[in-house]
């Protein structure tokens, strides 16, 4: 791994490609992930590796720390992708980065990390995620009121963030939840679905997520309802926990 400046960047290991309208975009087994942001990697694809035609908009992006990216559309055969849909940093000050093409992950209609589709962005080599059943007794209130009791939570441990307890529906007071149009998606569990809680006149909106169907490694927590710990008050075993200071807060 190496930290030039603020940016991390590793060799990947898998094959990657992405795919427009069926088409093949590229095809690797040499990605370099790059930490574009602290909380998640990016996929930069080899420039010998691309299958598409690179057409130079003459747009340029500037990053403090990657430097100057000229912008391409993509075009495979008779499709074209109009927007900026990818970047090459050719002049970067860090050298490992310019012989690469960085593509805009929602330009593409499918990424496949081997066989297997991914979503919302790559998987951190270095995120693990656990799913520990527990009979720890967990309660959860708003403004004073308990909105959730069990003594059966799933227990949520994933990398960079505080742990997560998942319980049983019959567990939460459901009749303070209105179904809430968010979906959001995480490459480690899936498709999440919200709701949100209105405790005596007041709402918080999609304060409450649950997966229906979820990956077949977070299968532990298919069904089971969580809330931002960041935005509740959280009992475990009869002690508040300190509400964590993420970027969901």
């Amino acid at each position: 791994m190496t930290d030039r400046g603020r940016v991390r960047h590793e060799q990947g290991r898998k094959r990657v490609r992405g795919f427009v309208r069926g088409r093949l975009v590229f095809d690797t087994t040499r990605p370099v992930l790059v930490w574009e942001v602290p909380y998640y990697p990016a996929y930069y694809i080899p420039v010998d590796d691309v299958a598409a035609e690179l057409v130079a908009t003459g747009e340029v992006h500037h990053s403090p720390s990657r430097g100057d990216a000229d912008l391409y559309q993509v075009k495979i055969g008779d499709v074209t992708v109009p927007e900026a849909a990818a970047a090459r940093f050719a002049t970067s000050p860090i050298p490992e980065l310019r012989d690469l093409v960085r593509f805009e992950w929602a330009s593409l209609d499918a990424w496949f990390e081997e066989d297997e589709p991914i979503y919302t962005h790559p998987r951190d080599p270095h995120t693990r995620v656990d799913v520990l059943a527990s009979s720890r007794h967990v309660r959860v209130a708003v403004d004073g009121v308990t909105v959730a009791e069990s003594a059966a939570p799933r227990i949520l441990f994933e990398t960079g963030l505080p742990p997560r307890y998942y319980l049983p529906l019959t567990d939460v007071r459901m009749d303070l939840l209105e179904p809430s149009d968010t979906r959001t998606h995480c490459p480690y569990k899936g498709e999440a679905s919200y709701w949100s809680l209105v405790v005596e006149g007041n709402r918080y909106d999609d304060l409450v997520w649950w997966y229906r169907s979820p990956f077949p490694e977070s299968q532990k927590i298919a069904g089971l309802g969580c809330f931002f710990s960041e935005r509740v008050d959280l009992y475990v075993d009869g002690v508040l926990q300190d509400r964590p200071e993420t970027k969901f807060g």
